[in-house]
């Protein structure tokens, strides 16, 4: 094991921020995986799975059992980390800008092309080898006139060349979901089974470019671009929602991460016998078919459904009761399905979003994922 500091640009004189990166196995001898947490800084369940994945990934090389690379990042955003607004941590959004931190990553594609088109032959894995590396040059070429901008870039750039990105999130109040792209509908269900997942939600773009994307996205865009040449999906990418902000236990931890590593092992990437998968808890459904679930007028939400409660259409998801008449509006969901989230607050006003539901009868299109 060998730790990093990667120190970010400065912002003013003596001020500067810095992320740690822990690096296990050899680079080059096998398979590379990429993990991180708390992109949003606020989202510390993560940073709990990420202690955890450090010691048992430290004990598996010890051992001898580790037959790629595997990059750990157990806190990925040092600025969102230090944000504190009257009192409460704000991680998800950037305050000089307001800018969402797992949005707007850099979409390498066509740099890629033009690097590689020309060059792209008959054989699967030595294309993937000529995209890997055009991915390394186009991410490192990468400019930032800002510190988030830089901070986003580096993040790529340790991440862009793998087969298996992990990027480790939560929600406000939540079951255990992912998010990843539908063409590797498989791959997520395979980790959706290890995880106890309640909610897989596919899409081919969710819109804004989060980070996983940024890491699978090209290898489906090279696809299109060449139908002609064997492109692999070189990177199986995923946002992994490690249930509520405040399911913080070593308990929950450690389950988690070890489902994480039975996952790197199915990749190929640690020896050892490979388990039976366990019972799915759900089978994927489209990001695009996800109802959000938002607050008509302002008012005290009460909740009538659980993360993880089965729904119908029509079923009552929470009350508005009104502040100045008592008066009470049910909030009902259009779809059936499961309330994979539900947001935190107590009190909305118009068009706050209070729950989602994974359901299949909704077609929605535009930016899928929440602000």
């Amino acid at each position: 094991m060998q730790t990093q500091t990667i120190n970010l640009m400065e912002i003013a004189p003596g001020v500067r921020h810095s992320f740690q990166v822990i690096r296990f196995g050899t680079p080059g001898t096998g398979p590379k995986a990429y993990l991180q947490a708390a992109l949003h800084a606020d989202e510390v369940p993560a940073i709990l799975v990420a202690q955890a994945l450090k010691r048992k990934l430290q004990a598996l090389e010890t051992s001898g059992q580790l037959c790629g690379e595997i990059v750990l990042v157990p806190y990925a955003n040092p600025v969102g980390m230090t944000q504190q607004l009257l009192g409460q941590h704000q991680g998800r959004f950037d305050l000089r800008d307001g800018g969402n931190f797992n949005r707007h990553y850099s979409d390498v594609t066509s740099q890629v092309a033009t690097m590689v088109g020309t060059q792209l032959g008959a054989d699967a894995d030595q294309n993937a080898v000529l995209i890997r590396d055009g991915l390394r040059k186009a991410v490192s070429a990468l400019s930032a006139q800002h510190l988030v901008q830089d901070m986003k870039n580096r993040l790529l750039q340790l991440a862009v060349d793998s087969d298996v990105v992990l990027d480790l999130h939560c929600d406000h109040e939540a079951v255990m979901h992912l998010y990843a792209l539908t063409p590797q509908r498989e791959l997520a269900a395979e980790l959706g089974a290890l995880l106890g997942a309640e909610a897989i939600l596919l899409a081919t773009e969710s819109g804004d470019s989060p980070f996983d994307e940024a890491c699978s996205r090209p290898w489906y865009e090279l696809q299109r671009q060449f139908p002609d040449k064997p492109v692999p999906q070189g990177c199986f990418s995923a946002t992994i929602e490690l249930r509520g902000e405040s399911d913080t236990s070593h308990e929950l931890a450690e389950q988690d991460a070890g489902a994480i590593v039975e996952f790197l092992r199915r990749r190929g990437l640690l020896l050892g016998d490979v388990p039976a998968l366990p019972a799915p808890r759900c089978q994927p459904t489209l990001l695009s078919g996800s109802e959000p679930i938002t607050a008509p007028r302002a008012g005290v939400v009460v909740f009538h459904k659980r993360p993880g409660d089965r729904v119908e259409a029509g079923d009552v998801i929470a009350d508005l009761v009104d502040a100045s008449t008592g008066a009470v509006e049910a909030v009902r969901c259009r779809s059936g399905g499961v309330l994979y989230a539900r947001g935190g607050a107590r009190w909305a006003l118009p068009g706050k979003r209070l729950g989602k539901v994974a359901g299949t009868s909704l077609a929605r299109t535009g930016k899928l994922l929440s602000p």
